[in-house]
């Protein structure tokens, strides 16, 4: 199929053999340059028993070649007879290779002699006989450069060839990069995936800089009706395959139970040693502190240390890692004092993640000799570590929380925000759906300076082909930019699908490609949702000026005409052909990776866990709640009582000239919240707070919307414009405390409702207004001891005039 698609578009008499002139494409450029044949060139790797990086790299190059081009590249240990292209594999600071001593630079400084480095460049390339050579440090390192080869490789169907200028030398910046496989019932995607394709999986990985990956082998009990092996077998299997190609395993391990109970600690620990024992490599155990798991830090030591000397039995190497995900404060003390006065050599690490210490603490905190690794969550877009920055609610209530989520832009620079304080990062993920955020952590974790746009031709140049490597990847930052502002205002949504059409058109051959499918079907999800969350609330609007005429109709038919006018949303979405096509494509991604978007149609095993079909037709306007509250409304025995409630929902977001509404935590319905710095200088959101966004009913509440989406506090309200004899009263819903002030002074309500939906209000002090204008803050009560579902927000603010 994909060599078919590349003919469709680029015949191959436009390749020619030897010399030849492509297109490169650098930053914002495209270069014309020569470029050096590959299509007949032969493999030369070295006699012996190989490092299984450098054994890894041979075979890679070969397969992934052929899977591309087509060619089955001949690969020998001796110099080729006649002239001939070669591509010579090699590692270690002195080689032979095919007899002759391979020719390198010498100095411990320099990046191709430094661990995992490598360098590529082309010896005699204006000949009919160059030698491409791809010389790694360490095993590791050869693989990593033919991933390099393999990324800057301008192929087609029968031809292959590189720039004739090629010459570059690196090493990584952090010697940890890698990311979480956990095989388990949780992940969206590769809980039915068998060791061959996790073995691809990870090979693509290596490609492009990953050196690490962390399996979750006992947590979650679960059954997964996807799996096609047992987990015992798959925790074997990824260690296997992490020890063909050079690879870290690491193993996620909680104890979800009080280690004071003896009897699971000791049916834990055996677990532990009859894992270790039967797995061909392990290189590290890492103990999340805290999510899951509630165990004090005194009883968590003895415990690692138990672990520890177990797991050194069969793999004398590998260390213990523990994070402070959710400790008291007196705990994260404990442990930065237990660590400083005894240094145990039993310890390896510590991790930070997310409710962890900042890193920057935890470096300053952590003795110099233990290794500080992050633990990033990339898979996430709300209630996470790093939430979509003032996300459209219309897309928090239908793509909800584990989503296809390109990110290149802003996960480049999160990487290199908080790198610096550590020796490297292994991602939380639990699916397929951040594929493109595991490539930018990688490529950023090897070489930090690489530009984003760089990465992504990467990526689509290796995974769909030169052809369309440069629109695909505008197309990728396009779709990161859907999710920017108010979706309603956001026009390029559907300039970045007819973008995506344009290129489904172009490459039909890659429709069976599952990363293709996937940002197809992101566009195809972001235009729906815009178009309809335009739709219906126009819809609202119209039903609300239907409700004008209760005094005149009645309270009564004025409601039943209302939801006639509501209920036309059903109308649209039955007859919508994008919508048929999304449920197509997510059945297509189910088909090719077991993509599960669905919990009915796919099994997926939670609705958080990316069963974006399931919400697609979430109402984005009020419907439910005014279903709800015109039936509650309706049993009112005053007809005076029914036009009250419903002259207050008709106004609920117009409240008349001279007054205000905000919506504190939607970005198309906040005038007034005062927004503050941008990411590249506030990357965690502190000086400009981020709204929340609530999972009531596992997705499904039929509150109104402007409570499912709130902040603790906005930094500041401001209004201007205001009658300084006028006067004014402040009404807010959310939820438990709003300690306010106006123009920097506490004020008293004069109604004080907590829970949500209901009303708090407050008169606007007199002297606030002389000067036309008002400010509002609030303090913070100290809720520390709550939950954080259960803290006080703001949902809605009005300022109204009397």
């Amino acid at each position: 199929m994909r060599r078919s698609f590349i003919n469709s578009i680029f015949p191959p008499n436009v390749i020619h053999l030897g010399i030849v002139l492509v297109l490169v494409s650098s930053g914002s450029e495209t270069l014309a340059l020569s470029s050096v044949d590959l299509s007949g060139a032969l493999v030369l790797i070295r006699e012996g028993d190989l490092p299984p990086g450098e054994r890894a790299a041979a075979e890679t190059l070969v397969e992934e070649f052929e899977s591309r081009t087509g060619i089955a590249l001949q690969t020998a240990t001796s110099w080729p007879g006649a002239p001939r292209a070669v591509i010579a594999i090699a590692s270690g600071p002195e080689v032979k290779i095919g007899g002759r001593e391979v020719v390198r630079r010498t100095g411990d400084g320099l990046p191709e002699n430094k661990p995992e480095g490598y360098r590529i460049w082309i010896e005699s390339a204006d000949t009919s006989a160059p030698v491409v050579w791809i010389l790694g440090a360490d095993g590791a390192g050869a693989l990593f450069g033919v991933g390099h080869l393999l990324r800057k490789l301008v192929w087609s169907e029968g031809a292959a060839a590189i720039p004739a200028d090629l010459d570059v030398a690196t090493f990584p910046a952090y010697p940890i990069r890698g990311h979480q496989l956990g095989y388990r019932n949780r992940a969206n995607s590769w809980d039915a995936w068998s060791p061959e394709q996790f073995e691809q999986h990870i090979r693509e990985l290596a490609i492009f800089g990953t050196n690490a990956i962390e399996n979750i082998p006992f947590q979650d009990d679960t059954e997964s009706p996807h799996m096609v092996v047992t987990r015992e077998e798959m925790n074997v299997a990824l260690g296997k395959i992490c020890a063909k190609y050079d690879m870290q395993y690491w193993v996620w391990t909680p104890a979800e139970f009080p280690l004071t109970n003896s009897a699971s600690r000791e049916a834990l620990l055996a677990k532990h040693e009859a894992f270790y024992k039967a797995c061909p490599r392990l290189d590290a155990v890492f103990f999340p502190g805290g999510d899951p798991g509630d165990n004090p830090p005194d009883l968590i030591m003895p415990y690692l240390e138990d672990v520890s000397a177990l797991l050194k039995k069969h793999h004398p190497k590998a260390g213990v890692w523990l994070s402070l995900q959710n400790f008291e404060p007196e705990e994260v003390r404990y442990v930065y004092k237990y660590l400083q006065d005894n240094q145990p050599d039993w310890f390896t690490g510590v991790v930070g993640g997310p409710s962890s210490p900042p890193l920057q603490e935890l470096r300053a905190n952590v003795p110099k000799k233990y290794p500080l690794r992050q633990y990033p969550d990339i898979t996430h877009t709300v209630r996470c570590q790093y939430p979509v920055k003032w996300w459209d609610p219309a897309y928090a209530l239908t793509l909800g929380r584990e989503p296809i989520n390109p990110q290149p832009v802003y996960y480049a620079a999160i990487v290199n925000w908080f790198s610096p304080y550590t020796d490297g990062f292994i991602s939380y993920s639990d699916g397929a759906n951040d594929d493109v955020n595991k490539v930018i952590w990688s490529m950023r974790g090897y070489d930090p300076n690489l530009p984003v746009r760089e990465i992504l031709l990467d990526y689509t140049r290796f995974f769909f082909g030169p052809q369309v490597a440069e629109p695909a990847a505008d197309g990728i930052l396009a779709l990161e930019e859907n999710w920017e502002g108010s979706l309603a205002h956001n026009g390029s949504v559907d300039a970045t699908f007819s973008h995506w059409r344009w290129l489904e058109e172009r490459a039909p051959a890659l429709r069976n490609n599952w990363r293709w499918v996937s940002l197809v079907f992101r566009a195809f999800y972001d235009v729906y949702t815009r178009h309809r969350s335009i739709y219906e609330s126009k819809l609202e609007d119209e039903a609300n000026a239907v409700l004008a005429a209760a005094p005149e109709v009645g309270a009564d038919r004025a409601m039943k005409a209302a939801l006639s006018v509501l209920g036309r949303a059903d109308e649209y979405t039955q007859n919508s052909k994008t919508r048929s096509r999304i449920f197509e494509l997510g059945g297509l991604l189910f088909d090719l990776i077991r993509f599960q978007f669905s919990i009915e149609r796919h099994r997926a095993s939670g609705a958080e866990r990316g069963a974006v079909l399931d919400f697609i037709d979430y109402p984005l306007n009020n419907r439910w709640w005014l279903e709800d509250r015109f039936a509650a409304i309706g049993k009112l025995e005053s007809e005076e009582d029914k036009l009250k409630e419903l002259e207050l929902i008709r106004t609920w977001e117009h409240p008349g000239l001279g007054s205000f509404y905000d919506d504190v935590g939607n970005i198309a319905k906040s005038d007034h919240v005062v927004r503050g710095e941008e990411l590249n200088t506030d990357i965690l959101m502190e000086r400009n707070p981020n709204p929340g966004y609530w999972w009531w009913d596992s997705g499904m509440s039929r509150r109104r919307l402007s409570w499912q989406v709130s902040m603790d506090f906005p930094a500041e309200m401001k209004y201007e414009g205001l009658d300084p004899e006028g006067k004014y009263l402040l009404r807010m819903t959310g939820q438990s405390d709003s300690l306010l002030r106006v123009d920097g002074d506490r004020v008293e309500p004069t109604l004080y409702s907590k829970e949500i939906g209901e009303f708090k209000e407050f008169p606007v002090p007199k002297k606030a207004l002389e000067d036309g204008k008002i400010g509002l803050t609030w303090d913070r009560p100290d809720e520390a001891h709550l939950n954080w579902r259960q803290q006080s927000h703001i949902a809605e603010v009005w300022l109204l005039k009397q």
